[in-house]
């Protein structure tokens, strides 16, 4: 009990306490963050939009603008020409998990699994959500892992959660 509590406390240290608008959807909270303008733009490219403004709830795993500058050079304008939608669409999608799954959810689905869980994303893969070193971690079909570093972004239609690098379906 005293290792998920741990869990559960280290997990909030990050948990953001930024409260917002119940009227602004996914779309919204994100076209708001100067963090997230290359995941608006991959959205918008995509005809995502309208999906993520749809009642939801969802659980959007976002990747700030610098997770999209770790992928290999010429991989985001690749996705963002019209030609790529689909491949795109799958990316992006593969970021969110039907459901609103706040923080400590999250702590306490790790905890109950024995360390890890398995989240099955709107795209039909797989991410493993892990706790390293006090923070929750998903690690993608690829191997590729990325850090979540703020929480609980509330919308109308869900929440999110930022991430530190994009997580790659197979």
């Amino acid at each position: 009990m005293k290792i998920k509590n741990l869990l559960l406390a280290t997990f909030a240290i990050v948990a953001s306490t930024i409260t917002v608008n119940a009227q602004k959807t996914l779309v919204d909270v994100a076209v708001g963050s100067k963090d997230h303008t290359t995941l608006v733009a991959a959205v918008k490219a995509a005809d995502l939009v309208t999906t993520l403004q749809s009642a939801g709830p969802f659980t959007v795993f976002a990747p700030v603008n610098a997770a999209f500058g770790k992928l290999p050079a010429g991989t985001v304008d690749y996705l963002l020409k019209p030609e790529n939608k689909a491949t795109l669409a799958k990316v992006l999608t593969y970021h969110v998990v039907a459901g609103s799954f706040n923080a400590a959810a999250v702590v306490k689905a790790i905890t109950d699994g024995g360390g890890s869980v398995t989240l099955k994303t709107v795209s039909g893969g797989n991410l493993v959500a892990s706790i390293k070193e006090g923070k929750v971690i998903l690690t993608d079909e690829r191997g590729g892992v990325a850090t979540v570093v703020a929480t609980d972004l509330a919308a109308s239609n869900g929440l999110i959660h930022v991430l530190d690098a994009v997580v790659l379906p197979k």
